[in-house]
């Protein structure tokens, strides 16, 4: 017995690119475009465009599959997968006699794309 290992390593293959698609849900037609709102930019989203992932500003009723969905009917685009999260409202100083607001809770997902595959805004 060697010290050293006297058994050679094995070569691991390329691995070919997987395809992946998150399940969908057909819309009713014309309402994809009440699905997702609208893209949500922010620095943080722009940053994330260039890796694949594009925010967009959903309802709070909207599902992942009703999501995938809009988007690929929207865009043409199958998606990989979809998160979804609630951005809470923040308290704000109001300049009047009541004194502190509440802004609206709003709702964003990132959709992930396969690479290869973009979304243009415009």
């Amino acid at each position: 017995m060697s010290i050293f290992g006297g058994t050679k390593k094995k070569e691991k293959k390329a691995k070919a690119a997987v395809v992946r698609h998150a399940r969908t849900t057909k819309t009713a037609h014309g309402i994809a475009h009440e699905i997702i709102s609208a893209p949500w930019f922010s620095e943080k989203a722009l940053i994330m465009t260039e890796k694949g992932v594009y925010t967009f500003e959903v309802p709070a009723r909207a599902t992942k599959a009703m999501i995938a969905g809009a988007i690929k009917e929207i865009y043409n685009v199958e998606p990989r997968a979809i998160r979804v999260l609630t951005v809470p409202g923040k308290r704000k100083m109001m300049r009047t006699k009541r004194g502190i607001g509440q802004r609206a809770a709003r709702r964003k997902a990132y959709v992930y794309l396969n690479a290869g595959d973009t979304i243009q805004f415009a």
